[in-house]
């Protein structure tokens, strides 16, 4: 017998394919989630409102209008009296685009006209609404936006085109309370993540930070939204609003997600993405909550910042063991980690295909992509270490992932140079140094102390700062280092399960 079909209608705003990877759309799901961080007293109150100062679908606006709708029966029978009641006096939005505008409007109001013919409210007399979008222009100097800092020679265009220019960024505080005339209890949204500066390969700024400061200028009860969690440790610009979130005690949940796409579906942000809760009237550890598939992995009730350290350790299970090897006061593996650019050879520059014919000037150049050859007077800087014992690193290696991300050493005897995609670690005095060195690296331990910074691609000399210097008179083995470090098995589980390298060739 067959079966009788089902008719079966999905959220539209589940479907909805993303604008790029740096303007994601949230799913329903991944929204209700942040407001479940929330007091739910919040939504049976018809006092308490709400911000998306980033709105593009309208999702979140959806789903407190939902749960309004719930919490306000009693107080407001009338189901249109309680719609209006919400719609004029409780929630509020500043679309992105013009575009994400009429898709926010049609997602809260039924219609893109607030005061349309098919709108949910019928007490509104324009056709935005709540949900204000107004297009601004940037304002250059020296070919940034004073503002957000986006690229004059991406961002200044035509008056039909969209110049990303975010009126909540580009708003002073009074601008903005002149558009809203209330004091915003809840900020929630997913802002955008970074504009292009105008840089080689497709350089970015992060632009989410602003986002957030913003939000805080505003002093809400509660402010709720996810970001890229490069901010950890790394970032382009991002010192500042490291050190700010850091420090700052009202910061009482972070869900974090190592890889994006366990949080955005078919998405990939390097370094993962997080969501926060930051309460006005809170003071404290923060519980960090970590997520891996569908599952969550770990809870733990910390402080964001650990003593002596200026970026923030995303694993709980971590805390421990960096407790134990930092207790031994050993000075650091990055001071045999070079700087960006250990011979000032850019990335881009390529030497000879075919040897020069002179032995002494023909150096071994180790660039992207192989090796060539150059001539010593073609090497800028550092010529002293071309005839030296050394290894080579790239500075970017894999995601940010642990799991699969694996520093490969190249040694690197004399009549060698390279360019800036490698770091040199080194000089040494002997060839066996260097091999029981690469020993070291080789070993799940030293990948575990280097992904407590490492949570992008970058693998730059600071990503080393955990990693403890060793006696290289030796070769070391990671049953050695765990022996050393007086780790328990259960610790030494965790970094196995946490370090599972690619085949090594």
């Amino acid at each position: 017998m067959q079966k009788p079909s089902i008719n079966y209608n999905p959220d539209v705003l589940s479907c909805l394919a993303n604008l790029s990877n740096d303007e994601v759309f949230t799913s329903p799901a991944l929204a209700n989630q942040m407001l479940d961080l929330l007091p739910q007293q919040l939504f049976r109150s018809p006092t308490t409102t709400f911000l998306d100062p980033a709105s593009k679908s309208g999702v979140f606006l959806r789903e407190i209008t939902k749960r309004l709708l719930e919490g306000l029966k009693e107080e407001i029978p009338d189901l249109q009296q309680r719609i209006n009641h919400i719609l004029t006096k409780q929630i509020f939005a500043l679309p992105l685009t013009e575009l994400t505008a009429l898709l926010s409007r049609r997602t809260l109001y039924c219609s893109h006209r607030a005061n349309g013919k098919y709108s949910v409210c019928d007490e509104f007399d324009d056709k935005q609404g709540n949900l204000f979008y107004s297009p601004l222009k940037h304002c250059w100097e020296n070919g940034r936006c004073k503002q957000c800092g986006a690229s004059q020679q991406v961002y200044d265009r035509g008056d039909h085109l969209e110049n990303h220019a975010y009126s909540f960024i580009h708003q002073n505080l009074n601008q903005i309370s002149e558009r809203f005339p209330v004091k915003f209890d809840v900020i929630i949204g997913n802002p955008p993540y970074q504009l292009s500066d105008g840089g080689a390969q497709a350089s970015a700024k992060p632009i989410y930070d602003q986002f957030v400061q913003q939000a805080i200028k505003l002093k809400p009860k509660y402010l709720s939204m996810i970001i890229p969690a490069r901010w950890y440790a790394g970032g382009k610009g991002l010192d500042d609003f490291r050190d700010q979130m850091l420090n700052d005690k009202r910061i009482s949940t972070i869900h974090d997600f190592p890889n994006s796409a366990d949080c955005f579906s078919g998405v990939e942000i390097k370094g993962g993405v997080c969501y926060f809760l930051w309460e006005e009237h809170y003071q404290g550890d923060c519980l960090v909550v970590t997520h891996e598939k569908d599952k969550i992995i770990s809870e733990m009730k910390r402080p964001l910042k650990e003593a002596g350290l200026d970026f923030f350790i995303r694993y709980n299970s971590a805390i421990n063991i960096f407790h134990k090897v930092s207790g031994f006061h050993e000075k650091s593996f990055s001071d045999l980690v070079s700087t960006r650019k250990p011979f000032y050879l850019p990335t881009n520059f390529k030497g000879k295909s075919t040897p020069y014919q002179d032995k002494f000037n023909n150096v071994i150049l180790y660039q992207n992509k192989g090796i060539s050859y150059v001539k010593r007077e073609e090497i800028p800087t550092n010529k002293q270490f071309i005839d030296a014992h050394k290894l080579f690193v790239p500075k970017a290696v894999g995601s940010g992932d642990s799991k699969t991300d694996w520093i490969k050493p190249i040694y690197a005897g004399f009549n060698t140079a390279c360019t800036e995609t490698y770091l040199m670690i080194g000089p040494f005095d002997e060839r066996s140094i260097c091999e029981n060195v690469i020993t070291y690296i080789n070993t799940k331990f030293f990948h575990f102390m280097l992904t407590l910074k490492k949570n992008t691609q970058d693998a730059t000399k600071k990503v080393y700062a955990l990693v403890p210097k060793q006696d290289f008179s030796k070769p070391w083995t990671d049953k050695e280092l765990y022996a050393k470090y007086q780790l328990t098995q259960d610790e030494i589980n965790y970094i196995e399960t946490m370090v599972r390298p690619m085949d090594k060739e």
